[in-house]
C-alpha cells in the first residue's frame, strides 16, 4: 500500500473545521426549518427511547442540534431525563434526574445539585464531529471523555446526536482516553458503528 503523501489531519485542526460548518450550516436554517429538523430528530429517536429506562440528555449549546423535543416525548412515555449536572467543574459531571434549569459553569443550564444521581442506560452526547468508527470530537474539554468511560462500563449506550454534516468522511486521531460511540443519530437516520446492539432487556 502506497503510504498517503498528505499527513492525517489533527484533532484541532478538524475541531476548528468542523465547528466553522456547523455554524455556518445553522446560520443557513429559520426558526421552521430548525423546529422541523428537531420534530425529525425525535422520530429518528423514538425506536432507541423505546426500551429505555433512564435517557442523558443534554442542554444544547450555540449551533449544537436540540435534543429537547425528543427527550419531552420520551418523558411523556415514562421514561426518566436526566442531564450533567457538576458539582465541581474540575471534577466530572454525574447525570441527575431534574430540568436543566439552573446556571452552571461553561455556560451550560443543569439540573439542582440536590436532584437525584441517575446512571442512564441511553446517553445523548453532544459533539463537534463523528467518524466511521464512532471517534468523536468534542470542545476539547475532556468533560464528555472522563464521564463516558464510567458510563460504557456500566453497558450504557453512548449515541452522538448532531446536524447531517457533522459526520465526517475524515478519520478522527483517537487517543487512548478517547471512547467510541455506539451510535451516531441526526434528523436524517440512526448509523450503528459495528453490529446493531441487543435491545436492553
Amino acid at each position: 500500500m502506497v503510504p498517503s503523501p498528505f499527513p492525517p489531519l489533527s484533532k484541532e485542526t478538524l475541531r476548528q473545521a468542523a465547528l466553522e460548518a456547523r455554524k455556518a450550516y445553522v446560520a443557513t436554517l429559520s426558526d421552521a426549518d430548525r423546529a422541523m429538523l428537531e420534530d425529525a430528530l425525535a422520530k429518528v429517536l423514538r425506536p432507541l427511547f423505546a426500551d429505555a429506562r433512564v435517557i442523558g440528555g443534554y442542554s444544547p449549546l450555540g449551533s449544537e442540534l436540540s435534543p429537547m423535543r425528543a427527550l419531552d416525548a420520551a418523558a411523556g412515555g415514562g421514561a426518566t431525563i436526566a442531564f450533567p449536572c457538576f458539582a465541581n467543574p474540575a471534577k466530572p459531571f454525574r447525570f441527575r434526574a431534574g430540568p436543566c434549569e439552573v446556571p452552571g459553569p461553561f455556560g451550560l443550564l443543569q439540573p439542582a445539585i440536590d436532584e437525584p444521581e441517575v446512571v442512564p442506560d441511553l446517553v445523548l452526547v453532544p459533539l463537534v464531529a463523528v467518524d466511521h468508527r464512532g471517534a468523536r470530537l468534542g470542545r476539547g474539554k475532556g468533560h464528555y471523555d472522563r464521564a463516558l468511560a464510567r458510563l460504557k462500563r456500566s453497558k450504557a449506550r453512548l449515541v452522538g446526536v448532531g446536524w447531517p454534516i457533522q459526520r465526517l468522511a475524515d478519520t478522527i486521531p483517537a487517543d487512548d482516553w478517547d471512547v467510541p460511540l455506539d451510535a451516531f443519530v441526526s434528523p436524517d437516520a440512526v448509523e450503528w458503528f459495528g453490529q446493531v446492539p441487543l435491545p436492553f432487556h
